[in-house]
């Protein structure tokens, strides 16, 4: 057996598979009666972080930092965009 790769998981935990993403790309395809798709309808989106616009930053991690980083923003019940931002805060505040 191959190892499959996965792109991340379901609600309901299944691992999104190549074989499921041509499953779902062959659906969309063969196109959607209309109404169809309403029943799928998606949230608000992200909530605002305040008044001013926001911009989207990329910054690379190492592994061991990522996993940190991830472990120390759930045990403060935070996502780790904010838990960056904190402490971003608290370094350039110290400078």
């Amino acid at each position: 057996m191959t190892d499959q790769h996965t792109y991340g998981h379901t609600k309901s935990g299944e691992p999104i598979t190549d074989e499921m993403i041509e499953r779902f790309a062959e659906e969309a395809e063969r196109g959607y009666e209309p109404g169809q798709m309403k029943g799928r309808r998606r949230g608000p989106g992200r909530p605002p972080l305040g008044d001013a616009a926001k911009s989207v930053e990329s910054v690379r991690l190492e592994p061991d930092l990522r996993d940190e980083v991830a472990r120390r923003a759930q045990t403060e019940g935070v996502t780790v965009s904010e838990l960056i931002r904190r402490a971003l805060r608290q370094y350039l505040k110290s400078a």
